[in-house]
């Protein structure tokens, strides 16, 4: 049984039985049949579909924002923004998907050579609770575009996301099993991933879980791509605009209640102005609105899970012990729901969880570094490698070192996010691949040579 449960107020929403292994099965035979015939269709379909999906979700974003807020504790303003930023993925792809799909020809000796763009079948998601729709269509739309069908396990505390989801595409008049919508805890996934029925395999989540599902499907030599933890840095340098970066990185370390990948999350500070970020961003921090989320004005909800949150807190305190000055928070908050103090942790250091870890929850943690070279080899010295900020007066000298930063986006004077256009995934154990952009719907074709020889 999986179960709706608020994490606001702790209190049951809902209950839904799980697929049986017949259900999987119909659902997997449904969406092979489904993608063979969706692969010939024309680009010209595609493109409208996906834009009759994206008035679906503007048609439901009411709905679809009180669920996701009431699931998995975003603000509900922010839950509206993330409806349309699914909407305005897939109205991109049906504009740009064409063109990226078209054939590309390569001067050779032949009398024409060229790559073409084939779906790989069908494609299987597995995703994540903290943005229940915008982590499914941001993947949904270029697979779909590029003539793949899908099959979507969604994380087992957001169920009544799921089947909203198939609600859009029903709506939308997908196919009939083009995008099936399993309902199913872990326990199925491994024998899924190998079925033959499937052609490829992306995941949202742990580097954990990322590691295990990169080794089922190496196993099964499926093509594969990984989105997984961040612990990005924000990059403060002794020349930037102390108050703008102060408040940005606010937003960035606290936007989806700190529960997000890209959230800023080590704050690395030339030591020269670093007391004065620190005291701007505790100001800032002092102004966010701690309640329901469903009220207007609040700024930071509960995190989705009581689990979650006791993680965070343990991490909280073993950074305390060795040496973290909690300037502000370091604490859950007595009650219903499940509410973390918005936290600001200064003077931490290499050793410490909140330097080492990713901190999935409203912490952010302030590190002071020497010098510029310094805050640099700050950034680096981290197993994850998905996102960083850099802020600073001299944008050119900024664009100089992005080379030397370990991570997949670079953001200058600007909040780390993730933009339809522009590709968007990780190095190290933030995973491999990329979303979005012409090059996240290239993630999931067949790159094909066709050669044509001469008289």
């Amino acid at each position: 049984m999986l179960l709706s449960i608020n994490p606001a107020t702790g209190a049951l929403r809902n209950r839904f039985p799980e697929h049986t292994q017949e259900d999987v099965d119909a659902a997997l035979d449904a969406a092979r049949n489904a993608q063979l015939a969706w692969r010939e269709t024309a680009l010209a379909d595609r493109s409208a579909l996906l834009r009759a999906i994206a008035a679906a979700l503007r048609s439901r974003a009411d709905v679809l924002a009180r669920v996701v807020t009431e699931e998995m504790g975003k603000p509900y303003a922010e839950a509206l923004a993330e409806v349309e930023k699914c909407a305005w993925c897939c109205t991109f792809y049906a504009e740009k998907g064409p063109d990226f799909l078209a054939p590309e020809p390569i001067a050779t000796e032949a009398a024409y050579s060229a790559a073409t763009f084939d779906p790989l079948g069908v494609v299987f998601a597995i995703m994540p609770w903290n943005y229940p729709l915008w982590q499914f269509f941001r993947f949904f739309a270029p697979a779909l575009m590029a003539g793949n069908g899908v099959v979507l396990k969604h994380a087992s505390n957001v169920p009544e996301c799921a089947l909203l989801i198939a609600d859009v595409l029903r709506e939308a008049q997908v196919p009939e099993g083009l995008a099936g919508v399993l309902m199913i805890g872990p326990d199925p996934v491994g024998a899924i991933i190998a079925d033959d029925r499937i052609a490829a395999i992306t995941l949202t989540g742990s580097t954990a879980v990322g590691a295990v599902v990169a080794a089922q499907a190496g196993a099964a030599l499926k093509k594969q791509v990984l989105e997984l933890g961040g612990s990005d840095p924000f990059i403060v340098l002794a020349d930037a605009d102390i108050a703008k970066a102060a408040a940005a990185g606010v937003r960035s370390r606290f936007i989806n209640n700190g529960q997000s990948c890209v959230n800023a999350k080590r704050f690395i500070v030339e030591a020269s102005v670093a007391d004065a970020f620190a005291d701007a961003f505790c100001a800032e921090v002092e102004r966010l609105k701690v309640g329901d989320p469903m009220d207007d004005g609040v700024s930071i909800g509960p995190m989705a899970r009581d689990n979650l949150r006791a993680e965070l807190h343990a991490q909280v305190q073993k950074s305390v012990e060795r040496g973290a000055v909690a300037r502000l928070g370091g604490r859950p908050i007595d009650g219903a729901g499940s509410f973390y103090a918005p936290t600001v942790l200064d003077q931490v250091a290499p050793g410490m969880p909140a330097f080492d870890e990713e901190l999935f929850g409203p912490v952010a943690a302030i590190i002071r570094a020497d010098d510029r070279e310094h805050a640099i080899a700050l950034a680096n010295r981290s197993e994850y490698g998905l996102g960083a900020a850099i802020w600073t007066a001299d944008t050119e000298r900024a664009r100089a070192v992005v080379p030397r930063i370990e991570a997949g986006a670079v953001f200058i004077n600007a909040i780390v996010a993730s933009h339809p256009h522009l590709p968007f995934g990780g190095i190290k154990k933030s995973g491999y691949g990329r979303e979005l952009g012409s090059y996240g719907l290239r993630e999931f074709v067949n790159v094909k040579t066709v050669w044509v020889g001469g008289e």
